[in-house]
Parts: structure tokens; sequence; C-alpha cells
């Protein structure tokens, strides 16, 4: 049987919702990306042009440092990584989550919270951060997003 993981980062929380759901759905064990220092409302203000966000989103060489680490990523098969969309894309500590880990032989799938816009170019982006993996298009998720739809995805993608 495969071993999955749901990864997320969390913002506000709603990314967080839609993570946990899939987990369960999933049968999954979840790891919450936590940034060493936190985001705060001024930091995600995505209309100042110099909140900590639109900086590390205009500089794609941006990584901010993550709190800890996955323990024993080597036994996931399949890797869920969720996060809220930033600027079309995946935010900067998805950069750095992807590029700590070797994903060699992993499918990895992206999902993201979103009020409007869905992956962009984020599959694409972790594509090229996790050499060696399968990456494939995942979904834009809402916190009402049924479990029973998630089990039926998560199906598709593990049978």
């Amino acid at each position: 049987m495969s071993k999955i993981l749901t990864a997320y980062f969390s913002a506000s929380g709603t990314t967080a919702k839609a993570a946990s759901k899939l987990a369960k759905a999933a049968g999954a064990d979840l790891f919450e990306i936590v940034p060493e220092q936190l985001y705060t409302k001024a930091d995600l203000k995505w209309t100042d042009k110099n909140s900590r966000s639109s900086v590390e989103m205009n500089d794609r060489n941006s990584r901010p440092a993550i709190k800890s680490k996955v323990k024993n990523m080597e036994q996931y098969d399949f890797v869920f990584v969720g996060f809220p969309i930033w600027w079309y894309r995946e935010p900067s500590i998805i950069d750095t989550f992807m590029e700590s880990y070797d994903f060699s032989g992993k499918t990895v799938v992206p999902f993201c919270t979103s009020g409007g816009s869905g992956l962009g170019n984020s599959t694409n982006n972790i594509q090229a951060l996790a050499k060696g993996a399968k990456v494939i298009e995942g979904k834009k998720l809402s916190f009402m997003t049924s479990e029973s739809s998630l089990k039926k995805w998560v199906d598709e993608i593990t049978k």
C-alpha cells in the first residue's frame, strides 16, 4: 500500500482546512510547513509592494526558512503539497520545501486555495524543483470541498 503525505503552508487558515480534509480522505500523514518567522497581517498585505510577501514573491531566489522538517520523507510514495496562490504561483516557502528533500521516484501533487485563480505556473515550477519526481497537475480546493470528492480524486491518482 502506498504511503501518502499531505504537506501544506497556510497563511490564513484556509489552506489548513482544505489540507486537513484532504489528508483525512487520503488516509495521509499531515505536515504543516511553518515558516521560522511567522507572517503578520502586514507581511501578507499584497497591495503593499514593500510587504514581506510582495518582496519575497518579486525575488524568484527568495527561500524563507522553515521551522521543522518532515521525518522520514523517503517513506512516502505520494506527496500532496498545498498552499495559497500568491501572484499566480506557489509562495516562495513552497520552493524552500521542495528544495529541502529528494523527491526522486515520488509522485507530487500540488493543490491550492485561492479566492479566484487556479494553480497558475505552480505545477511547472514545482516540477523544476522536484528533480526525479513525477509532478501531476493538481487542483484548486476549498475548505468546502467534500471529503467524498477528495477521496475519489486521491483514489484516481494513487491507483
